[in-house]
């Protein structure tokens, strides 16, 4: 596979291409600065987000800071009356929402292309890689947030196709991307990603309209950076830079970026909608043997494996009457026996515990339920909630009407009876409607079944 450097910026008309070389971009252009460290992604909890990040990306010449927009860590300036760019019309009429996955080289992918909807479903035989399409949407999620290559890959040579040869460099890689609609239209993002010798983005390109809005490539395997150019449309046709090679160069534009041009507010507006609609994703994997304990009241933001279920009820129940009065009414249909509602109890050491409320018979501690109402409960608290009650990163630069949550769920039925997995596909496509919440889960041949037969999912069949 071709991991030699990229995408390149084709001026002469509307469309690029891959190369299957070194791009010749040429000297930095004259109308940027000479030099200038990329400002670092605010913190949001991890070292993804480091500070050695300007360093590297400034630290040669040609390293363009054209000035910071003003949504820090993932979007461009929002002009007035309009969407980012002023390009798309009414900024706030479509929420950004990943629309295509393509895994070109991962894993046991190759040239794979999947539509998703609102609700979509992978299915197939064990070993047919649904959990792997799952683990790229969540890479590209990760890498939109500003983690850097080597915290989203800790493992990453198992992502390289079996059949991989390595080139001439005894290099080897895969590729993945992704398609996010919004207020700009398509937005494509492509990514080749070297693992052997050593793991760094050799390639990136961010096209929309027709038009490549971002390109990087590999110049000189000796330095941590790769050479990005940008569409400009100005005075100048493009901006130069290099980019630090562990890093999302589209995470990194609206902090290089001034908007000061058509192209510049068109780039702007690209990078925030894949960003935005990247970021928003949430993957949820509850482990029922770790959900019985009481645990200490926190702020009540539901972790990724659910182990804080009783404490997130506990808010929910004084914060969010009306979604936990629903979320009652939804474990009746899914629980063994009568169910009135949901409850909390504070404990003597301070902890706090949630039970099953039964009407006239005492409650049931959530530490008695079997391991499918428990994964049950969660997996609806998740859909009924948002990103406010959940343990993510929340944009909030970006008004939540241009939001769209995406639940990843990788085993959605795993432990649910037919029943329960009905009850929830039902929630999940009433819920998707509106376009608040996207799903994307894989789940096994029956639940499959199931869904075939609901309106509102789309299944993809893995084994096809």
């Amino acid at each position: 596979m071709d991991l030699t450097g990229g995408f390149t910026l084709d001026h002469s008309s509307s469309t690029a291409a891959p190369c299957s070389g070194a791009p010749s971009l040429g000297a930095p252009s004259t109308g940027a600065p000479t030099t200038g460290a990329a400002p670092r992604l605010p913190s949001q909890g991890g070292p993804g987000r480091r500070a050695r990040a300007g360093a590297e990306a400034g630290g040669g010449s040609g390293g363009a800071s054209e000035g910071e927009g003003t949504f820090a860590g993932g979007a461009g300036r929002l002009p007035e009356g309009g969407s980012p760019g002023g390009r798309g019309g009414g900024g706030l009429r479509a929420r950004p929402a990943v629309t295509e996955l393509r895994l070109s080289a991962f894993a046991g992918h190759r040239s794979a292309v999947h539509a998703l909807g609102p609700v979509t479903l992978f299915t197939g035989p064990s070993g047919s890689g649904k959990s792997t399409t799952l683990r790229a949407y969540e890479a590209l999620a990760r890498l939109c947030a500003g983690d850097s290559l080597d915290e989203v890959f800790p493992d990453a040579a198992d992502c390289v196709p079996e059949r991989a040869r390595p080139d001439a460099q005894g290099r080897r890689g895969f590729r993945i991307g992704c398609t996010v609609d919004g207020p700009e239209g398509p937005v494509h993002l492509d990514l080749a990603v070297q693992v052997e010798p050593r793991l760094r983005i050799v390639g990136e390109r961010l096209t929309g309209r027709g038009r490549t809005l971002l390109a990087t490539a590999l110049r000189d395997p000796g330095r941590p950076t790769v050479q990005a150019e940008w569409h400009t449309a100005g005075t100048t046709p493009v901006t130069r830079a290099p980019f630090p090679d562990d890093l999302l160069g589209t995470a990194l534009l609206p902090l290089r970026v001034a908007g000061k041009t058509p192209g510049q507010l068109e780039v702007l507006a690209a990078a925030e909608q894949v960003v935005v609609g990247l970021r928003s994703a949430f993957a949820c994997n509850p482990r029922p043997e770790r959900m019985r304990a009481p645990v200490p009241p926190g702020e009540g933001r539901l972790r990724r494996g659910c182990d804080n279920l009783a404490e997130v009820l506990h808010r929910t129940h004084t914060d969010c009457p009306r979604r936990h009065h629903r979320l009652a009414a939804v474990a009746a249909a899914g629980c063994v026996g009568p169910v009135t509602g949901l409850g909390v109890q504070e404990l003597a050491e301070g902890t706090v515990r949630a039970v099953l409320e039964r009407g006239g018979r005492p409650v049931t501690p959530l530490a008695r339920l079997g391991d499918g109402e428990l994964r049950y409960l969660a997996l609806a608290l998740t859909l009924l909630t948002g990103p406010g009650v959940l343990a993510m990163d929340r944009i909030a630069e970006v008004p939540e009407a241009m939001q769209s949550l995406t639940l990843l769920a990788d085993g959605l039925d795993r432990g649910l009876d037919e029943r329960q997995a009905g009850e929830l596909l039902g929630l999940a496509t009433g819920i998707a409607a509106d376009g608040h919440i996207r799903v994307a889960g894989t789940v096994g041949a029956r639940t499959a079944a199931q869904a075939r037969r609901t309106p509102g999912v789309t299944v993809v069949d893995l084994s096809a």
